[in-house]
């Protein structure tokens, strides 16, 4: 048989603590995986190593073909576009055999940790506050946010599956950037519903700049309704159902089980509000911050003059929209997408175009006016 190496695949972070989260993440992955199974680790933006770097090490261990998976929770435009063009020009420029797996989605065991996560969360606080039923407690998650509405409706199934697996009284979603609503409007509505305590859990893998805003807003939010008890839930990181989960996905890939669900899809459906995306090139987007560094310019709020003592998100409006591209201090992505996508490489194709511009062009998401997304931020900006 083929000797087999395995490449995780992660966005990267401007912030060095989540990279080296990710780190410990592709370190922990070899001891559920066969024993002769090499394993690596890359980053399409920002952080080093980058995916190729990954890829080399693999190759010239003398692995001749390579199981790759996104190192994301859902599948949006990082796993479905960028990181298959990436993967797609290696195998065609050495030769080498690369499969790609599908994000780790919707999963019973993902549910299981995050609930542990969001338990462990309220048993501190019942310890610490006093005992608060779970009927008198609103539940507040928070997703990555992106341009794809599959992606983002998959974080609402998170939620509800925890708020009636658990029997939390309510529970609320928002996002940290992106789409609407953000994690401040999501909160201030939260608040208004009377409850006794709010427990907010980030759907996160690792830490990073979007975890900074998450409890940043979550501690302003609570500054003004003093009435409530305000929780703040850990974030995944390396949960051993998470490592599982990692584990099953590069496994299933030999199995021929590794293809993502596509019906809503916004490159390949006509889904409502995003029609005109249906046949967009499959492209990377991020060559130009490829391997800046989790410190380079503009990484640091300090160094930030719209911002205080977190990343609001107010940069993203200097372009009208919340993907610019002169790349200040959170142009990440972090933690917050996925997909499984064939690509080229014998497993499910996507179906859009494939090709390699490299315009870069983004479209404008339909709603980035919308009061309750980034437009919201607009009150932090120092300036104004």
């Amino acid at each position: 048989m083929s000797k087999i190496g395995v490449m995780l695949c992660g966005h990267g972070s401007r912030s060095q603590a989540a990279v080296d989260e990710f780190a410990v993440l592709a370190q922990k992955l070899p001891a559920l995986l066969p024993e002769d199974w090499m394993v690596d680790y890359g980053y399409l933006e920002f952080a080093n190593p980058v995916i190729r770097v990954g890829l080399d090490n693999l190759r010239e261990a003398g692995c001749e073909r390579i199981l790759a998976v996104p190192g994301m929770l859902f599948a949006a435009m990082h796993a479905k576009n960028d990181i298959p063009s990436v993967l797609n020009a290696y195998s065609a420029e050495h030769g080498i055999t690369v499969d790609y797996g599908r994000d780790l989605g919707v999963d019973a065991k993902m549910i299981a940790a995050a609930a542990e996560r969001v338990q462990a969360a309220v048993a501190k606080a019942d310890a610490e506050q006093g005992e608060v039923p779970l009927h008198e407690t609103c539940l507040v998650v928070i997703g990555r946010g992106a341009s794809d509405p599959d992606a983002n409706a998959n974080v609402s199934k998170v939620a509800r599956m925890l708020w009636e697996g658990m029997g939390f009284g309510w529970c609320e979603v928002g996002y940290s950037g992106v789409t609407f609503p953000l994690v401040e409007p999501a909160l201030e509505q939260a608040a208004k519903l009377g409850f006794k305590r709010y427990v907010v859990f980030p759907y996160f893998l690792f830490t990073g700049v979007l975890i900074d805003r998450i409890y940043g807003f979550t501690d302003m939010v609570a500054a003004a309704n003093p009435q409530a008890q305000w929780v703040k839930a850990d974030y995944l990181n390396d949960h051993p159902l998470v490592l599982a989960t990692f584990a099953e996905r590069i496994t299933e890939i030999l199995e021929g089980k590794n293809d993502m669900n596509c019906g809503l899809c916004k490159y390949r459906t006509q889904v409502l509000g995003f029609e005109s995306e249906v046949g967009a090139p499959q492209e990377s987007h991020h060559h130009h911050v490829e391997g800046q560094g989790a410190s380079a310019p503009g990484s640091n709020v300090e160094d930030c003059a719209l911002c205080d003592t977190f990343c609001t998100g107010a940069c993203r409006l200097d372009a009208g929209h919340d993907h610019h591209h002169h790349h200040d201090h959170d142009h990440d992505h972090d933690h917050g997408h996925s997909h499984d996508h064939d690509h080229g490489h014998g497993h499910h194709h996507h179906g859009h175009a494939d090709g390699h511009d490299h315009g870069h062009h983004h479209p404008r998401y339909p709603h980035a006016d919308h009061p309750l997304g980034p437009e919201s931020v607009r009150k932090h900006l120092k300036s104004e």
